[in-house]
């Protein structure tokens, strides 16, 4: 045992059984087990269940995503496997209860509270890892040396987790990342999956692979409150949290990553400067950027820029989206980009919620929309801009292969009807298809579903509500199936 601890085994034991219910009750508490599932657990549980390859699971993600809520849940998944409840440890490592004990020493008060004598077929679960110091070290020490255990971790500081499980944990971690809500997600925790259908045909020229909804205006009701409020499932579930949202996430979230985790990693004196940063990116979100433009308007040196943007996306804050040019190509020298919040309600917890005709709901739309694309790891997201001559224009979100400098499509993200009619106002659009022979693309509305064929192009106009929903249904059945559809 660490000679350093000042806190009475007996008493860490203690704490170790109130964390660890089942092992009297034989049940999780209900706290966890009253809440739905997320879609992404039928997909995180196979790696915890897997025990013939020696590895560990890391569980990866922002704060407040349902990352512990996943632990328990298949903890709860284990016990209804028979797994005996005493096998079972879960331990909370941001607890102050445990500091200066390593993970073999938290083991040895397991054995001990249980009275067993080997880990032989147990399952151990480390939340919030990060809190202990080389905890990638430790870990693999563990895997190593109780080939007959399972162990599972989690934890919420993105950069330490990403870099050290990647570098040290070589061959003996498994990395699982777990996102913000996808809409589909919000929809599915609310239970209003009512309002979504599969259609037998094809429902305004567009082909029946998407699902629609036969109610737009309730499902438009729902996005809204997913623009606001759908990031974090426990303010999805709770009114009382999104009644308060600005306490509960500029606290919980956004000032511990921001005034803690970020400054710990990586050594960054001044805070406020970097929470200022912060609030005016969040405040701009989906805008184009370029290093010089922010430097002005923040007053903050350009190397300091550059490396702030990088740990606010290592921490899954931000999301920088790189420009390409008519031709598809990436600019050799970066002046200018986009930077997308991940998940939209974090505007709202530091200003205030977005009505449906305030003017910032076209850039929430659009950070929504680039948030469900987020869940695609391999996915190469861009946007195109270009000035040629006299020609100048725009795409909103444009995928391209850079093997070929090939886009595979092209959005457009709207939030407004009026290009269902106007639609020479689409010739950025149509001129990026027109050049690299896209025979269709995709416009979203409010509330307007139909197909036309303009200049040779085929354009599918969409409410944004039901592409978010369709980008995150895609995106979960392609990790199931396997199956790359683009959407």
């Amino acid at each position: 045992m660490n000679q350093l601890t000042l806190i009475p085994a007996h008493k860490i034991t203690e704490r170790l059984r109130f964390e660890n219910t089942w092992w009297l009750t034989k049940h999780i508490a209900s706290f966890y087990w009253s809440m739905r599932r997320r879609l992404y657990f039928d997909l995180f549980f196979p790696y915890v269940e897997e025990t013939q390859v020696r590895r560990a699971v890391v569980l990866m993600g922002p704060r407040r995503v349902g990352k512990t809520v996943m632990l328990f849940h298949s903890i709860e998944r284990l016990l209804e496997l028979g797994v005996e409840p005493q096998k079972i440890f879960f331990i909370g490592m941001d607890n102050p209860v445990y500091v200066n004990l390593g993970l073999e020493d938290l083991l040895d008060l397991c054995k001990l509270s249980l009275g067993l004598e080997s880990l032989s077929g147990c399952y151990v679960f480390f939340d919030e890892i990060q809190y202990l110091k080389d905890w990638e070290r430790h870990l693999k020490v563990l895997v190593d040396t109780y080939p007959g255990t399972k162990f599972v971790a989690s934890g919420s500081a993105a950069a330490a987790l990403k870099w050290h499980s990647t570098e040290s944990g070589a061959g003996r971690f498994t990395d699982f990342m777990l996102p913000p809500l996808t809409f589909q997600e919000f929809i599915h925790l609310k239970e209003m999956n009512h309002l979504i259908k599969d259609p037998q045909a094809s429902y305004g020229g567009i082909p029946p692979a998407y699902k629609f909804t036969h109610d737009i205006k309730s499902l438009n009701q729902e996005f809204q409150q997913y623009l606001n409020f759908g990031g974090y499932p426990e303010v999805v579930l709770s009114e009382k949290i999104r009644n308060d949202m600005g306490r509960y996430i500029k606290s919980d979230i956004v000032d511990k990553v921001l005034l803690r985790d970020l400054p710990s990693l990586y050594g960054i004196r001044d805070v406020q400067e970097l929470n200022r940063f912060f609030t005016y990116i969040a405040y701009n979100t989906a805008n184009e950027f370029s290093y010089e433009t922010m430097s002005k308007q923040s007053g903050i040196q350009k190397e300091t820029l550059k490396r702030y943007l990088e740990y606010l996306e290592a921490a899954f804050l931000i999301k920088v989206l790189n420009k390409v040019d008519l031709n598809a190509k990436r600019l050799k020298r970066v002046t200018s980009f986009k930077v997308y919040l991940t998940n939209p309600s974090l505007r709202t917890a530091l200003f205030s919620p977005v009505g449906e005709a305030d003017e910032e709901m076209g850039n929430m739309v659009e950070t929504a929309l680039v948030s469900q694309w987020m869940h695609r790891e391999k996915l190469n997201l861009a946007y195109a801009h270009w000035k040629e001559g006299r020609s100048e224009g725009e795409v909103d979100m444009v995928v391209v292969d850079d093997a070929r400098f090939k886009p595979l499509w092209a959005a457009e993200i709207k939030w407004s009807n009026r290009y269902t009619v106007h639609t020479k106002e689409l010739k950025s659009l149509l001129q990026f298809c027109t050049q690299h022979q896209l025979s269709r693309a995709l416009v979203t509305t409010v509330d307007q579903t139909l197909t036309k064929s303009i200049d040779g192009v085929s354009i599918s106009f969409m409410p944004a509500a039901v592409y978010a929903y369709n980008i995150g249904n895609a995106t979960l059945r392609m990790k199931y199936d396997k199956d790359s559809e683009v959407l």
